[in-house]
């Protein structure tokens, strides 16, 4: 090296490159380090830009811009040109090959950079200055030209006619300086306004998405990645607006992060594996007809078992494996170089250093040799960095390829199937499908490239470690292996503990679920003590389980942390043992790969157990794919079988709701296996056709055989205008999340004149003006805040608006009362639509004598079919009005039982504001009060123990590792010490001597004396000391890990302590207020993350920054001029990581904002398939599903891309901490000041600088995440609002003795700000006096029951019981003396026996003897006795049955007053009758409230109480009432009775 520089230069070898000649820089210094290297620079910059794709706008260059290029290429010339003199006057300009080879560089450099130039020119950057880091390049050259210039001046040859070559050459410098200074002022010249640029730009963006219609571009995003440059993409500088944003907290909405790049669109990568999915499904197909996803019908023949079972077949051979292999394969393989190029860079590191400490313990290798393997750690860690970055984001943007194609192939696919294939799978599981598994098998791509490099790596870091110290590195692997059983038993056994801890999880989170549905009847109750005890006993289960694994978890963590020190100590000892002399060099470069064999080791059981949960999901998925879908072709005749133009026919069909292959073996499914056998069914066109027959008779599934959803066994069905699909109004009324109007509309333009129509027929006026935004108002999911009535009308509005020929009504009227009934009949049924075919199912039988025929079915079979006045009288007859009244489920039988719409209508707008609240309430860094909230829910003596212990655990690690470094120093002390008299210059390679210690000057006084040959003595103590302090590590280690362990679980027991109490003191409004699902996010995944997300982060995140400490005091300790250079980068990385926090946290907020509306909108569809279908609306729920996932995708590829972003600047810093550290201990090894082994410990430790830094931010920022839930669950510990808890009268034990009620001048509101619920209400009921209420929907019926058992706190006014103030009484006290049989029964899951008595106080005789007054004794004898269990809400009885076991909860408390909110629509006449009956003879004495919506059971009470707005409006005996002129009682008599 020294001899090649030394003849380019002409100099001697001993110093080839001076920098310093009799007081100039030396020209040949200034030639190379000043000219050809920043040359060299440019060039390698300015070729990145080659590859800049073209703009579309196709703008001209700026003036700008052209001068630039032209410069560019004159320089070029100018320094062809210049090669001339200094090849004819050879040694007068320099010496010739030196001047040749600088020249020739810079000529090239120049051409390179014009090329980029015209690139530049013609690409979006035209319209600005272009990349300024590429201008500043240019000006590198400039000092050499400079010095060149001014040393021909001093020298005086300049102008001299003799030296001719010397001239030319000079005047050659002048224009090239003249060139340089014309392209600067080129540079600065004026560009295009912004505002230019930006229109430039968005032309640019929308001809990108010509592809997809229907994004809109705004200014501020580009299309990510696309028409970049080489820079910028391997070092994300387009990424830099966007991380701008998020650091100025402008990223709020899914729209501001940028559109993905043009080959990750869904819309494309959807096409790309759709043809794929289509060749495969060629090439396996037999026959000519296609099979695909995208056809939405799939041949098969005539529906028979043949044709049913090789369409099976064909469908079974698509593989989903092999089309993602054929249509990502090639991109996805193709990674693997990058991978293996990356992980061959890895090793250069220990090899490198290894060969660095060699030149440091030798004296003899020559300086270059030095700087070589300087450069040579640079360039291997630069490039490695560069090449795992890249490699990484490729595997992302290949994964978000694979999901985007499995979410769109499964969505596609539920659309396609039929309804009774899909009915095996629950609507949950093929959600998973989509989100668990897709997931599952999205990770797989990162474990496949795992998979093979693991081993990979293994196999070559062990030949590393035998070339280092031999057979010895056997000791320490079999102690590694022999670690990994034992990992695998306690993984199994984690394994274990976890499934039995998320059994009782489940419990907890189901007792919950129980808990907040039937909260108001607990709280009625009094029974919150109850249910907070049976919850507190699972959580006891759950934490024992979690003890379990969070203890195993401690065993596995020691293993892993105490392993890299045990498996070293073992080798060292063996090797010592062996009779071997450890060397500086030996130890580091084994202590560094021995730190590269744990990664692999470590990681290869989760890879594994990755791939093996992928195999699990893809087999799952492929399951689901594999689906018989809708053959429509198949199903429906394509002309009518009898001839006549009709609009259905159906002749001689069979359906079924099971296929017929599994009939046999199939569960009885919800709808049982009815079969349907319908010989002939004729319906003209424009006819309106009733359907009636017993509950269970077929009404529905002949609506289903219509629509195509049933399996057609064999007959014919022809359907008029097929194409067209059906209006359908199924019977549970299928509502989406979105609004009102949009429910209706249903993707059709909006047509005010028919949408008021529609709206007016369906009765929906009144109710829109009622809620908050009018139609505009969101209506939940399921429609949850709308009454059952108004879901019926909206359901039926859409099928109305959506102008089909053929209406199939399932029942719209039976949730409405008799009013709306009629309106519907009249105006909707007979009056919009009384032109279209209409096929009508009801059991309202009254409304039906205006059909032109009806059809009477039972069991699958249509009986008889003619005129309604033939089939009605054969009907089950009932007197009309009553039959009316019983099935007038007035329109809010709501959840809540609660009659107020306008409160319901006030709660969901309330309702919108909370949920505006939540999100916010996430934005920005976590508080610090969260932190110290957890800190001492975990106690601080325990926190602070913890940290203690980490700290002793890192020290102890640091210090063996110095221990270490310090032997070898002293090893070599001894050795130079002996050895320097008798040879001064031994091999180089072999010699086993190390340098004199520089940094720690007294021990080298101490040991220069020869030294006696005891070393045997010198290496046990050493060792020794070695084994104890590793062995003191290890101690720390374990007691940190148990420590944390125990800390952990106990905030985990706090928390959800605090939690519970708070949530089960709540007040109700509260529960009103809040969806329940909110709440239950706290109890389930918000604790699950204190329980176990978050300690095992905090876990990483504590290890990683304690490292860091430990890395920092090392490197300083062994090269304290390190710390020059490290200032500056932890200032950079400061800022760089908030910049990145900032963003991430909101990029994050976003990815999970946008994710679920995917989920929700999948599960709507579910849930919603057959209307879907039957109004042919598919395509456009496919393409919405679509919109969804790219809007997702686009905020998880900017995530992931930040993350790229940061990896590449950390790896940066962490290549500058090693070059630093190398240049740096070349120096002091120039001055005889190194010390090796500190050296060598430095760099062994800076080698995995990286890794710890953006360790730090990850588990620092997921810290941040998981810490959110601990903010969560703190908000409900702290802002719920609480029930009065202070009882300030003690009351006797039998009070309320009388029943004596009063209320004195009552006044409640819901909420403040809402009207009056109450408004000033006065009445007295005398002790054993029945009492009916009665009053319209809204009147404050409910409210009354609300307000006597506080369950909200008066505004003004006092209720009285036997004379004493209900407020002073405790709430406990209150409740548990007064009965009430709620509107909705409410049981738990649980026996009969807690059911009744929660409180165990009553004996078997008592509750058989109440029983057995309810008429309930047989169905419980039948199930079990008392102990046998109801299944969850009590399935396992009827609806009135329930409604009788409260009554029986009633009889037993023996309270003197009762209060009776009557249900709806659950009690047959017969057991009306019973219970009435059992009411009046039991509480024949007590004073009885009862609130009714069928008048006839309150005729017979003492008074009526008639509300109305809120007050009081008439009091007095039924009798009376009805016979009053103008009375509202009469009035509500005969609407009841019409």
């Amino acid at each position: 090296m020294e001899n090649i520089l030394a003849g380019l230069c002409g100099t001697s070898p001993e110093d080839p490159l001076p920098v310093w000649v009799h007081g100039r820089v030396g020209h040949c210094f200034n030639q190379l380090a000043l000219n050809v290297v920043p040359h060299v620079v440019l060039a390698a910059v300015s070729a990145c830009f080659l590859g800049t794709p073209r703009s579309v706008s196709g703008m001209s260059c700026r003036p700008g811009w052209r001068c630039r290029i032209a410069t560019s290429f004159v320089l070029a010339g100018l320094l062809f040109a210049d090669i001339i003199p200094a090849t004819v006057s050879q040694q007068e300009v320099g010496p010739m090959y030196l001047e040749v080879l600088a020249s020739g560089i810079a000529a090239l450099t120049w051409l390179t950079h014009g090329l980029a130039l015209i690139m530049l020119c013609r690409s979006i950057h035209s319209s600005t200055r272009g990349p300024a880091a590429l201008a500043l390049l240019t000006l590198l050259p400039l000092p050499s030209l400079l010095i060149t210039l001014v040393w021909y001046c001093q020298s005086g040859t300049a102008w001299s006619p003799a030296h001719t070559a010397v001239s030319s050459r000079f005047i050659i410098l002048c224009l090239q300086l003249a060139s340089l200074l014309t392209y600067v002022i080129s540079y600065l010249l004026p560009v295009a306004d912004r505002h230019r640029f930006l229109s430039i730009n968005s032309s640019w963006q929308q001809d990108q998405l010509i592809s997809d219609p229907g994004i809109s571009v705004s200014d501020h995003q580009g299309v990510a990645e696309d028409g970049e440059s080489w820079l910028s993409r391997f070092f994300y500088a387009w990424m830099n607006p966007l991380m701008k944003l998020g650091y100025q907290w402008k990223l709020n909405q899914p729209q501001d992060v940028c559109l993905l790049p043009r080959k990750l669109q869904a819309a494309r990568v959807c096409d790309q594996f759709y043809a794929c999915w289509q060749k495969k499904a060629a090439v396996h197909q037999v026959e000519e007809e296609t099979v695909s996803l995208t056809s939405p019908i799939i041949a098969g023949g005539d529906g028979s078992s043949e044709a049913l079972d090789s369409s099976h077949h064909t469908q079974e051979a698509v593989q989903l494996l092999s089309v993602l292999h054929a249509a990502f394969g090639l991109r996805f393989y193709s990674l693997g170089l990058l991978k293996l190029a990356g992980s061959l860079l890895s090793f250069s590191g220990p090899l490198l250093l290894n060969l660095l400490v060699n030149f440091m313990e030798s004296r003899q290798e020559p300086l270059s040799h030095g700087v070589l393997y300087a450069l040579g750690l640079f360039a291997g860690s630069f490039l490695g960095a560069l090449l795992r970055n890249q490699f990484s984001y490729e595997v992302q943007k290949v994964m978000l390829m694979v999901r985007a194609a499995v979410i769109s192939a499964i969505y596609r696919k539920a659309l396609r199937v039929g309804c009774t294939s899909l009915s095996r799978f629950t609507v949950g599981e093929i959600v998973n499908f989509m989100s668990t598994d897709t997931s599952r098998l999205v990770n797989f791509c990162l474990s496949f490239h795992e998979v093979w490099s693991l081993p990979f790596q293994f196999a070559i870091t062990l030949y590393l470690l035998y070339q280092q110290v031999g057979v010895a590195f056997l000791g320490g692997l079999a102690l590694a292996l022999l670690l990994v059983p034992i990992n695998k038993v306690i993984a199994n056994r984690i394994m274990m503990s976890n499934t039995e801890m998320l059994k009782h999880k489940d419990t907890r989170v189901k007792l919950m679920t129980e808990f907040l549905s039937g909260i108001r009847v607990i709280k009625f109750y009094a029974w919150e003590e109850h249910f907070s005890t049976r919850i507190n006993a699972c959580r006891a289960k759950e934490l024992q389980k979690l003890r379990a694994i969070k203890y195993l978890d401690a065993v596995c963590v020691y293993l892993w942390a105490a392993l890299p020190v045990v498996v070293s100590i073992v080798i060292f000892i063996t090797y010592v043992l062996m009779g071997h002399q450890l060397t500086a060099t030996k130890v580091f470069t084994a202590l560094a790969l021995v730190g590269m064999l744990i990664l692999p080791l470590n990681s290869f059981p989760w890879v594994l157990n990755g791939t093996l949960e992928a195999k699990v999901s893809l087999d799952r998925i492929q399951r689901f794919l594999e689906l018989m879908d809708q053959d429509l072709e198949a199903y429906y005749a394509l002309g009518s079988p009898s001839g006549t133009p009709s609009a259905v026919d159906i002749r001689g069909a069979d359906f079924s709701w099971v296929p017929v292959k599994e009939e046999s073996t199939s569960q009885p499914l919800s709808t049982g296996t009815l079969q349907l056998h319908i010989e002939n069914l004729l319906v003209r066109k424009g006819m309106f056709l009733g359907v009636v027959g017993k509950v269970g008779s077929g009404k529905s599934s002949l609506l289903a055989a219509i629509t195509g959803e049933l399996i057609k066994q064999g007959g014919q069905v022809y359907i008029c205008d097929l194409e067209q699909g059906f209006g359908l109004a199924t019977q549970e009324p299928w509502i989406q999340f979105t609004t009102v109007r949009e429910n209706i509309l249903f993707g059709r333009q909006y047509d005010a004149r028919l949408y008021e129509e529609v709206v007016e027929a369906c009765a929906l006026s009144e109710d829109l003006n009622i809620l908050p935004a009018g139609d505009q108002t969101e209506v939940g999911e399921n429609g949850v805040t709308l009454s059952g009535g108004q879901k019926a009308r909206i359901a039926l509005a859409r099928a109305v608006y959506q102008e089909k020929e053929l209406y199939l009504l399932d029942d719209p009227l039976a949730a409405v009362d008799a009013d709306v009934a009629n309106h519907l009949m009249q105006k909707c049924i007979l009056g919009i639509l009384q032109h279209k075919t209409r096929i009508l199912c009801t059991h309202r039988t009254e409304f039906l004598e205006k059909a032109d025929a009806l059809l009477l079915m039972d069991n699958g079979r249509i009986i008889k079919s003619g005129p309604p006045a033939d089939i009605l009288p054969l009907v089950e007859t009932v007197p009309k009005f009553k039959d009316a009244n019983k099935r007038q489920n007035d329109k809010d039988s709501d959840v809540q039982g609660q009659e107020v719409t306008e409160t319901e209508a006030e709660e969901s707008s309330q309702d919108k504001c909370l949920l505006q609240k939540e999100e916010e309430k996430k934005e920005g860094a976590v508080d610090f009060q969260v932190y110290k909230a957890y800190w001492l829910a975990m106690g601080s003596c325990l926190a602070l123990s913890i940290l203690l212990s980490l700290l002793l655990m890192q020290a102890s690690r640091n210090i063996s590792d110095w221990w270490l470094s310090h032997w070898i120093s002293s090893i070599s002390q001894m050795a130079n010490a002996s050895v320097m008299v008798s040879s001064a210059s031994l091999p180089s390679t072999k010699l086993l001597l190390f340098t004199v210690s520089g940094l720690v000057s007294p021990i080298q006084t101490l040991n220069t004396a020869p030294v006696s040959s005891n070393d045997s003595v010198d290496v046990n103590f050493y060792l020794t000391v070695y084994g104890g302090i590793a062995g003191a590590n290890s101690l720390f280690t374990i007691f940190r890990a148990f420590l944390f362990a125990y800390g952990t679980i106990r905030a985990a027991t706090v928390i959800h302590k605090r939690l519970l109490q708070r949530v089960i003191k709540a007040t109700v409004t509260f529960f009103d207020t809040t969806p329940t699902g909110r709440i239950l996010n706290r109890f389930s995944s918000d604790l699950y993350c204190v329980d176990d997300s978050l300690p095992f982060i905090l876990n990483i995140f504590l290890a990683n920054m304690y490292g860091l400490l430990g890395l920092l005091v090392i490197i300083t300790y062994g090269l304290p001029w390190i710390g020059l250079v490290l200032l500056p980068l932890a200032v950079l990385y400061f800022s760089i990581q908030r910049y990145y926090r900032r963003t991430s946290r909101e990029l994050k907020r976003l990815y999970s904002v946008t994710l679920s509306p995917i989920y929700t909108h999948f599960s709507e569809t579910l849930s919603g398939l057959s209307s879907i279908r039957a109004m042919r609306a598919t395509q456009r729920f496919e393409l919405e599903n679509q919109l969804r996932l790219e809007q997702n995708q686009r905020c998880l590829f900017a995530s992931n891309t930040a993350m790229q972003w940061l990896d590449i600047r950390l790896q940066m810093i962490g290549v500058a901490v090693i070059t630093a550290i190398a240049g740096i201990a070349i120096i002091q090894h120039q001055k005889q000041l190194g010390n090796p082994g500190l050296v060598g410990l430095a760099l062994s430790y800076a080698l995995s600088v990286t890794n710890l830094l953006s360790g730090l931010i990850s588990s620092f920022t997921t810290t941040e995440t998981m810490m959110v839930s601990v903010e969560r669950t703190e908000e409900y510990t702290t802002d719920i609002p609480m029930e009065p808890q202070d009882k300030l009268v003690q009351v006797a034990a039998d009070w309320p003795s009388q029943g004596l009620v009063e209320f004195q001048q009552v006044v409640l509101a819901y909420r403040t700000g809402l009207p009056n619920a109450l408004d000033g209400v006065s009445f007295t009921v005398y002790p054993g006096e029945k009492v009916g209420i009665v009053g319209r929907t809204g009147s404050g019926k409910s409210t009354l029951f609300l307000a006597l058992f506080r369950m909200l706190e008066l505004k003004a006014g006092h209720i009285l019981l036997d004379g004493v103030d209900s407020r002073l009484v405790g709430l406990e006290e209150l409740r548990s003396r007064l009965a009430i049989i709620p509107q909705d029964p409410f049981l738990f899951s649980g026996s009969i026996r807690e059911n009744l008595d929660p409180q165990g106080k009553q004996t078997d005789a008592e509750l058989h003897e109440v029983l057995e007054q309810c008429h309930l004794r047989d169905a419980v004898t039948q199930m079990g006795g008392l102990d046998s269990e109801l299944g969850e809400r009590g399935k396992s009885l009827s609806v009135g049955q329930r409604q009788l076991v409260c009554l029986a909860r009633a009889l037993l408390t023996q309270a003197k007053v009762l209060c009776i909110d009557e249900a709806t629509a659950s009690v047959d006449q017969k057991t009306d009758q019973l219970v009435q009956q059992t009411i009046r003879q039991r509480f024949a004495d007590k004073t009885v409230l009862t609130i009714a919506h069928r008048l006839n059971t309150i005729l017979d009470s003492d008074r009526v109480l008639v509300m109305q707005a809120g007050r009081v409006a008439e009091l007095d005996s039924p009798a009376y009432l009805s016979k009053k002129d103008g009375s509202l009682f009469q009035r509500l008599l005969h609407s009841g009775q019409q």
